[in-house]
């Protein structure tokens, strides 16, 4: 048997709307505060332009908090930066999924590891 490893996939929801905020919508913050725009981010994230724009805005509405700053072209082209309560998001969801990664590798050493040997 190949080496078995713990994986997941993490999201939030509210009582009226799902996939809210979750790995997703983290990996394309992240990857706008890298990049310095929204096309550029979902580029690199494999996924269209029209998809991360309405990802963002589901998770803006959700929320009730803007997370990006979006200034449009001109000479030197537009540019897409975090808000200060999207990197907060950012950085708190960092931690979060930190958290849930330790337990999930706790639960599966104390459930799993030794069945996959």
């Amino acid at each position: 048997m190949k080496k078995l490893r713990a994986r997941l996939k993490l999201w939030l929801s509210t009582k009226n709307a799902e996939g809210v905020f979750g790995d997703g919508k983290w990996r394309l913050l992240k990857a706008i505060e890298t990049e310095g725009s929204l096309k550029a981010a979902s580029k690199k994230l494999h996924i269209s332009y029209r998809k991360a724009w309405g990802d963002l805005n589901k998770a803006e509405d959700a929320l009730n908090t803007a997370l990006i700053d979006k200034q449009r072209g001109g000479n030197m082209g537009g540019r897409t930066d975090l808000t200060t309560q999207g990197k907060k998001w950012v950085k708190a969801y960092t931690k979060f999924r930190d958290d849930i990664e330790k337990a999930m590798e706790k639960a599966y050493k104390k459930h799993i590891e030794e069945l996959a040997k």
